[in-house]
């Protein structure tokens, strides 16, 4: 009686220790019975202690194959279980109603001899979602990494050097996943050598003085490219204020980087032309009374004269300089220009015939040219001049010979070209390649081949002004022009000119002179610079015209209110200080609508802009001579 009671106490005690587990136990002996099992695996599972101790292991087994996912699965492991009694196992059950178990299966032994088997199951749920949960949001952070080209990562700072990359992070470096080894100085290795320096500051800087690590700097991924990357970083710390890792994130900013280059050099070469533009203005100016004055001195020395000879080269030599100008104005974009439609083809077609014998018998001429029409509106002429700079160019890069190739496409730029070449929109356009197998350039020298006056040739053999024309011309027709050249492999200038409709040339019909009255007529002449208009006066006083003379445009108009005879033509410079040239010829055109209008100009086309006249303007490009000014005056005052 008294072992029996204790047996009794003893299951009893193992009984509430089952009861008091999370875990549901379930123990079936190896006639398939269930023999022992605790509350909680009645409640997992909702059997009743009846069903069970009826029903044994097939109850159970049927129960799964009801309610489990992959039924099939989870009953071939069980058959495969119970075939082999000494086995063990853990395995994951998911419930069609959401419930997950981990299941762990067992031998029953009995000393030695397997007697049954022991099954434990725990719910493991709350686990299983809340890591499905983060793994869910880790691949979602690392899309959106992917998305905004951010990596992060984490470097230990318990001495280790221990360093963990997000997978963008590993894409921007351009390590796989798998191939970094994890350390301080592999990332450092990919570091470009002349940045390494200031990482290593600004990570010390972080750490020693609590600044946080904000940095763009260079790194050289395996194949060898270079990227640009912005990284910033934050030290986290314990309690006692102890550097324990620093926490960051890399980002991919080169072609951020290249567009602010871009922007830069558009900006560069805006302002070194509003600069090339006022120069030229201002030496136009100069220009004029020079060769105007050597002009009339030469009207007025003898053929025979000592000083002639002199007076000739000055006139030459305001001729020569003359021509530096006008190149100043087209890379200032301030030239005046005959725009009309035409097929680049055309052109291209032209000019080889004349580059082959330009470039000499060592330098072949080859053309690939599209049998699209290429339709561009521009000045021709403009257009051959800038052809030919690039290939005087590229004949100097080529002292021992080589190959010229002129390809003509039609392209359509989509807005991913169209921001890596900003300020280039999206659009069709005509493209001319112009390549050479020459010595090609550095980047450095790539990022100043337009500027005016820049030249890699000795002294006395280029102005530096070729180049710096073709840019010009290009932005004056509203085109593009790009370089790709590395040194010793060739260049290639890629001009691309904005698609025009093609429209059939028309010619004005003639129309004959008129011969007017001869006699005295009375011109105003309207000019800031006192040489200029001294020298206007001096050349047209001899004609026996009357002038009215004045030195802005607030005094012509004073003048012209005071005087009570006619005005037969106002001649006056474009740009000057306070009220303009055009301002004060639509103010006196709309008091006098037949006055004709004659404007002196170093600069644009644009001043030609009088909403308000319809009447015939003239423009009469600066620097101009005695004998121009002449013909044209006496050619309006005939119309």
């Amino acid at each position: 009686m008294t072992a029996r009671s204790t047996l009794e106490d003893t299951l009893a005690l193992l009984q509430a220790t089952l009861d008091a587990t999370h875990d549901a136990i379930l123990v079936v002996d190896m006639n398939r019975r269930v023999i022992l099992f605790n509350r909680q695996y009645l409640t997992m599972f909702g059997f009743g202690a009846d069903e069970l101790e009826r029903g044994g292991l097939d109850v159970v087994l049927a129960k799964l194959g009801a309610e489990v996912e992959d039924a099939e699965a989870v009953l071939a492991k069980s058959r495969e279980l119970w075939a082999n009694p000494s086995l063990e196992a853990l395995d994951v059950l998911r419930f069609k109603d959401g419930r997950i178990f981990e299941r762990y299966v067992a031998p029953h032994l009995v000393g030695s001899r397997i007697v049954g088997r022991v099954a434990s199951f725990r719910d493991i749920g709350s686990r299983v979602r809340t890591a499905e949960a983060l793994e869910q949001h880790r691949a979602l952070l690392e899309q959106a990494q992917e998305v905004a080209h951010i990596g992060s990562w984490v470097a230990e700072m318990d001495g280790s050097g221990r360093l963990g990359w997000s997978p963008e992070a590993h894409r921007i470096f351009g390590v796989p996943v798998g191939q970094f080894d994890g350390s301080a100085d592999a990332f450092f290795a990919c570091v470009h050598a002349d940045d390494r320096d200031a990482v290593r500051k600004a990570r010390r800087a972080a750490t020693e003085d609590g600044r946080p690590v904000d940095i763009e700097h260079r790194v050289v991924r395996p194949d060898g490219t270079v990227r640009w990357v912005h990284q910033q970083a934050h030290i986290r710390r314990d309690a006692k204020g102890r550097a324990m890792r620093m926490v960051g994130t890399v980002q991919d900013v080169t072609d951020r980087r290249l567009l602010e280059d871009e922007l830069r050099q558009s900006q560069k070469m805006e302002a070194i032309g509003r600069l090339a533009g006022g120069i030229a203005h201002d030496l136009n100016n100069a220009l004029t009374a020079i060769a105007g004055y050597a002009e009339l001195a030469l009207g007025e020395v003898d053929a025979d004269h000592p000083a002639r000879p002199d007076v000739e080269e000055i006139r030459k030599a305001a001729e020569r300089a003359g021509s530096v100008t006008r190149q100043l104005l087209a890379f200032s974009r301030k030239r005046l220009f005959e725009p009309r439609v035409f097929d680049l083809n055309d052109t291209i077609i032209a000019i080889a015939r004349l580059l082959s014998r330009l470039l000499g018998p060592d330098v072949g001429v080859k053309t690939r040219l599209t049998d699209a029409a290429l339709a561009v509106l521009g000045d021709p002429g403009q257009v051959e001049q800038a052809v030919i700079n690039l290939a005087v160019n590229a004949r100097d890069a080529m002292p021992a010979g080589g190959q010229m190739l002129l390809t003509t496409s039609l392209e359509s730029v989509d807005e991913a070209f169209a921001r890596t070449h900003g300020p280039m929109p999206a659009g069709d356009y005509v493209c001319l390649e112009v390549s050479d197998t020459g010595t090609g350039m550095s980047r450095e020298t790539q990022g100043r081949i337009f500027e005016p006056f820049f030249t890699t040739k000795d002294i006395g053999k280029g102005t530096g002004l070729g180049l710096s024309m073709v840019y010009g011309t290009l932005k004056q027709i509203g085109g593009f022009i790009f370089v790709d050249s590395e040194v010793d492999r060739g260049t290639t200038f890629r001009l691309y000119f904005p698609l025009a409709p093609l429209k059939p040339v028309t010619t004005a019909p003639s129309t004959r002179r008129v011969e007017a009255r001869r006699g005295p007529h009375t011109l105003m002449i309207v000019e800031d610079e006192a040489a200029v208009r001294n020298m206007v006066a001096s050349a047209l006083r001899h004609d026996g015209y009357q002038l009215l003379l004045a030195s802005s445009a607030e005094e012509a108009t004073r003048m012209a209110e005071a005087h009570e005879g006619t005005i037969d033509l106002l001649l006056t410079d474009a740009m000057m200080p306070g009220q303009s040239g055009v301002e004060l010829a639509d103010l006196m055109v709309a008091r006098r609508p037949d006055l004709p209008v004659i404007i002196m100009s170093g600069y644009t086309e644009e001043t030609l802009d009088m909403p308000g006249h319809h009447g015939p303007v003239t423009l009469l490009q600066k620097p101009f001579t005695p004998r121009e000014l002449r013909r044209r005056i006496r050619d309006v005052l005939d119309r």
